[in-house]
C-alpha cells in the first residue's frame, strides 16, 4: 500500500532517520513552540504591566527576553542531546554547555539589575566569575564521568522516532474459546520440489486463522514438527492441548491444483467438515480465504468486520510474486549462507513482478540482518542493507508487524537494546500471534529492562501457541533468570535440550545457571557434553574459562579466556553480563565493572539483576564505582516504560 498525502503533523511524513524525524523525536517543534507563546506572553505582562502601568525601569522587559533566550537555548541543548541513544563522546556535551549559557545569561541580566539600582559594576570581574563557575563545573563532572562511564561507541542513528507509535492500535491476547492445530498440507504434486508450496500453504491458513482473537492456532513451527507423523489425530492434540485438528493435501501439477481439507474434533475423532478445491494456481488466495472461513463457521466463530477484514488481507496478492514469497520464505528457514542468497533471489525475483512491497522488503532487510547475525561475508554491510529495506518498507506500511520486528533486530545488532525492546513490543501489538516476535521480546526485555514480572503472561502465551520448539523454553528460562528463579530456569532448560539434544545454546544457558545454583555435579555433566569431542567452538571456548571462574582460579581462567572469545563476548548483548560476572567471581573488580559498564553502555537497566539478584556480582556490589552504576541503572529502570 502507497502512502497518499499526509498533513503537516503525520509522522510517515519525514522517513525514519531524517532531521525533521529526529526533531519530532527530542521534541524540540514542540518546545520552541511553547517557548514562543509563553515568552510573548511574560513580555507583554513584563511592558504592559510592570513598566507602563507600575513604572518600573524599562530594564524589566530586557531581563525577561535575555533569560527566555538563555532559558530556550539550554533547552534546546539539553533536548538534542538527551534524545539520542548514544553521545559521540564520553563527556555529555549538554550538561557542559547548559550551565554555560545559564551562566552566560545570569551575566548580561546582572548588568541590567546593576544599571536599574544604580550599584557601580566591574563586568570583568563579573565575568571572570561566571568563567571560573563554569570551569570548575566542567572539571567537575569530566571526574565524575570517568570514574562511571565506559569508552564510548560510535554515535548510532535511530531509525525511527521511539515515540512515533504505529498507527495500528494494540491487540491484547484474549481468553481463548477454541483451539486448533493446521497439520502440515501432505504433498501429493507429480512434481519434485513442491514441499515449498505446500508448506507455504500450511503457513498462509495458520496466519489467516491466528488473525482471528477468540481462536487459539497452534503456530507454524510447532505444528511443522508433526510433518509425516504417524501419530493420531488425539495424540497430537494432547500434545498441544487444542481441541480441533486441520489436515489436508495438496496436489499441484503445472498451474493446475487440487487441495483437500478436512476437520477433526480430537476427541471423539468426529470429522466436522471436510471438502475439495480444484483450480489453478490463480485461485489459491480464493481458496485459503474460503477454508479458513469454512473453519470458522465450523467452530461457531462471530467476527467482527475489523476481524473479517484483517482475515482477508493477502500482502502478495500476484500469484507469481506469491509463489516467489513461499520460495523466499522456505529459504530463509533454513538459516544457512546458501538459503540467504536464495531467498533474496526469490525476493527480488518477486519485487520485480508487483513492484514495491511492504512485506517482501521486510523480509529481504531481515536476509541482510540474518547475514549480520550469523557472520556471513558478503560484498556489502548487512546492517545497511537491511536498515534501507526496513526504511522502504516502512514507507509503504508502517502498520506491519515484521517491520517493527526489523527495527528491533538491527537495534538489537547495534548495541541499542532499550530502543530494541520498544520496537518489538510495537511488533507485538500489531501480531500478538506470531511466536518469533513474541520469542524476542520475551527474552530481550527480561533481560535487558528487567521487567521479567511483566513478561510472564507473555511467555505463557507463547508456550500455548508454541508448546513442542525447544528455544522456546529458553526464552521461558530467560524471564526465571531475570528473577532469581535458577531452579525453574534450569527445569526450562532441561525441557528444552531434552527436546533437542543438539540445542548448544541450550546447554551453554543451563551450564551458566548451575554455576550461579552452585550444582556442581550437574554443572560438569552439561560441561562435558558441550566438551564431547574436543570441540573448539566459541561455546566450549567459554565453558572452559567458566569451569576455571567456578573453581575461582584465576590463572587458568586468565590461559582459557581467548581473545577469540574476548572479542565475541563484547559484542554479543548477553556476553557483556556474563563477562562481568565472570570476573567479579575471580576477584577482577575492574574488569568486571568495565564489562558491567559496557553492558550499561549498550541499553542494560536491568537494576534489580545486576544489585540484588546474580550471585556472580556479589564481589563488586561494594565498590563505589558499582554504587554510582546502580544509581543511574536504578533511575532508568525505574522510568522505562514498555
Amino acid at each position: 500500500m502507497h502512502i497518499g498525502k499526509t498533513s503537516s503533523s503525520d509522522p510517515k511524513k519525514y522517513p525514519p532517520g531524517s532531521f525533521m524525524g529526529r526533531l519530532r523525536e527530542r521534541k524540540i517543534i514542540a518546545t520552541l513552540a511553547a517557548f514562543a507563546g509563553s515568552g510573548v506572553v511574560i513580555i507583554e505582562v513584563a511592558h504592559h504591566i510592570l513598566v507602563n502601568h507600575y513604572h518600573l525601569p524599562h530594564q524589566i522587559v530586557d531581563i525577561c527576553i535575555v533569560t527566555l533566550v538563555g532559558a530556550l537555548l539550554g533547552t534546546l541543548t539539553w533536548r538534542w542531546f538527551r534524545g539520542a541513544e548514544k553521545r559521540p563522546g564520553n563527556v555529555k556535551v549538554e550538561v557542559l554547555v547548559v550551565p554555560l549559557i545559564i551562566l552566560l545569561a545570569l551575566v548580561i541580566d546582572l548588568k541590567f539589575i546593576f544599571k536599574m539600582t544604580g550599584i557601580p559594576i566591574n563586568m570583568l570581574l563579573i565575568g571572570i566569575a561566571a568563567l571560573c563557575l563554569g570551569v570548575a563545573w566542567i572539571i567537575f563532572k569530566s571526574l565524575q564521568w570517568a570514574a562511571s562511564v565506559p569508552e564510548a561507541g560510535q554515535k548510532v542513528e535511530i531509525l525511527i522516532p521511539t515515540e512515533e507509535k504505529s498507527t495500528a492500535e494494540p491487540v491484547i491476547m484474549p481468553e481463548w474459546n477454541n483451539s486448533i492445530i493446521v497439520l502440515p498440507f501432505n504433498n501429493l504434486s507429480p512434481e519434485e520440489g513442491q514441499d515449498y508450496f505446500c508448506d507455504g500453504m500450511t503457513e498462509e491458513i495458520i496466519t489467516d486463522l491466528s488473525k482471528v482473537p477468540t481462536l487459539k492456532v497452534i503456530s507454524r513451527s510447532s505444528a511443522m514438527t508433526f510433518k509425516g507423523t504417524e501419530k493420531k489425530v488425539r495424540e497430537i492434540a494432547n500434545d498441544v492441548n487444542v481441541q480441533y485438528v486441520l489436515e489436508g493435501s495438496v496436489r499441484k501439477a503445472g498451474n493446475d491444483l487440487r487441495i483437500t481439507a478436512q476437520l477433526i474434533e480430537a476427541a471423539s475423532d468426529a470429522h466436522l467438515w471436510a471438502e475439495k478445491y480444484s483450480g489453478t494456481l490463480d485461485d489459491v488466495f480464493d481458496i485459503q480465504e474460503k477454508v479458513s472461513n469454512a473453519i470458522v463457521e465450523q467452530l461457531k466463530i462471530k467476527l467482527t468486520l475489523q476481524d473479517v477484514s484483517r482475515v482477508k488481507d493477502t500482502p502478495v496478492e500476484n500469484v507469481k510474486a506469491y509463489d516467489c514469497y513461499l520460495h523466499a520464505s522456505y529459504e530463509l528457514r533454513k538459516m544457512s549462507q546458501a538459503s540467504f542468497d536464495r531467498a533474496r533471489d526469490y525476493l527480488q525475483k518477486s519485487l520485480d513482478i508487483i513492484g514495491e512491497n511492504a512485506l517482501l522488503y521486510a523480509l529481504m532487510g531481515q536476509a541482510y540482518y540474518w547475514y549480520h547475525d550469523a557472520g556471513y561475508d558478503i560484498d556489502v554491510d548487512p546492517l545497511k542493507e537491511a536498515e534501507k529495506y526496513a526504511k522502504k518498507a516502512y514507507t509503504l506500511n508502517p502498520n506491519l508487524a515484521p517491520i517493527h520486528f526489523l527495527f528491533g533486530l538491527l537495534e538489537r545488532g547495534r548495541g541499542n537494546l532499550n530502543t530494541a525492546v520498544k520496537y518489538m513490543k510495537q511488533a507485538v501489538d500489531i501480531d500478538p500471534a506470531d511466536p518469533n516476535i513474541l520469542s524476542l521480546f520475551i527474552w530481550c526485555s527480561s533481560a535487558y529492562t528487567g521487567k521479567a514480572k511483566e513478561m510472564s503472561p507473555f511467555s505463557r502465551d507463547l508456550l500455548e501457541i508454541d508448546p513442542v520448539t525447544p528455544l522456546n523454553y529458553l526464552t521461558t528460562s530467560m524471564v526465571y533468570q531475570a528473577e532469581g528463579q535458577w531452579i525453574k530456569a534450569a527445569e526450562s532448560l532441561r525441557k528444552s535440550v531434552e527436546m533437542d539434544p543438539g540445542l548448544r545454546w541450550g546447554h551453554f544457558w543451563l551450564a551458566q545457571i548451575l554455576a550461579r545454583a552452585q550444582n556442581r555435579e550437574e554443572f560438569y555433566e552439561v560441561g562435558d557434553i558441550l566438551l564431547e569431542g574436543d570441540s573448539e567452538d566459541i561455546i566450549a571456548q567459554w565453558i572452559k574459562f567458566l569451569r576455571n571462574v567456578h573453581e575461582n582460579d584465576r590463572e587458568n581462567a586468565f590461559k582459557t579466556l581467548t581473545e577469540e572469545l574476548k572479542n565475541f563476548a563484547w559484542q554479543d548483548p548477553e556476553g557483556v553480563w556474563l563477562m562481568a560476572g565472570s570476573f567479579a567471581v575471580i576477584n577482577e573488580k575492574d574488569k568486571a565493572l568495565k564489562w558491567l559498564e559496557h553492558a550499561i553502555e549498550r541499553g542494560w537497566i536491568n537494576y534489580p539483576l545486576f544489585a540484588k539478584i546474580d550471585p556472580f556480582l556479589e564481589n563488586i556490589r561494594s565498590e563505589p564505582r558499582f554504587k554510582k552504576l546502580m544509581a543511574r541503572v536504578k533511575h532508568d529502570w525505574e522510568n522505562f516504560e514498555l
